[in-house]
């Protein structure tokens, strides 16, 4: 057991959000599923209470909790990707399981949890700092999904 975990609550499907992760993004995993030992105010005995699970390699506790508590963007997994391709299969994993878009390479899954799929180009463009990195953040800004070819495309002037 990992010392540190995320531990991301979810209503009732915390299951189904760890083995959707888990098909998805390499170095993922379910490790575990715990069941409630009896009934509790919201559940029954056997109801599934938590799973451990990695994504990319980060340790997590998904908690069945109930509605009581929602995602924010406050949270979110950054995603790096090589190419367009990478990127592309990421992000139509999530959309298209139920998911929704939002800007600048950020989108949610259909559980609320949001996921910023994110080319390293971009990363190196804005890191570098000048006009590259400013020509390569205002191409990013009306984005959804990356753009990788308009992403180097604007990094290269």
């Amino acid at each position: 057991m990992a010392k540190n975990r995320i531990c991301l609550w979810y209503d009732t499907e915390a299951e189904a959000a760890a083995r959707f992760y888990a098909e998805t993004f390499p170095d993922s995993a379910v490790t575990a599923v715990h069941h409630a030992p009896t009934d509790y105010p919201g559940g029954k005995a056997g109801d599934v209470i938590t799973v451990e699970f990695t994504v990319a390699g980060i340790p997590c506790l998904g908690l069945n909790g109930g509605t009581a508590f929602r995602h924010s963007e406050a949270f979110s997994f950054q995603i790096v990707t090589e190419d367009q391709e990478e990127t592309d299969r990421y992000w139509n994993a999530i959309v298209g399981n139920g998911g929704q878009e939002s800007a600048c390479g950020w989108c949610k899954d259909r559980w609320g949890i949001s996921w910023q799929i994110t080319p390293r180009i971009l990363m190196e463009a804005l890191a570098a700092g000048g006009a590259a990195a400013q020509r390569a953040f205002e191409a990013m800004l009306p984005m959804k999904k990356i753009d990788v070819a308009a992403i180097e495309a604007a990094r290269r002037g």
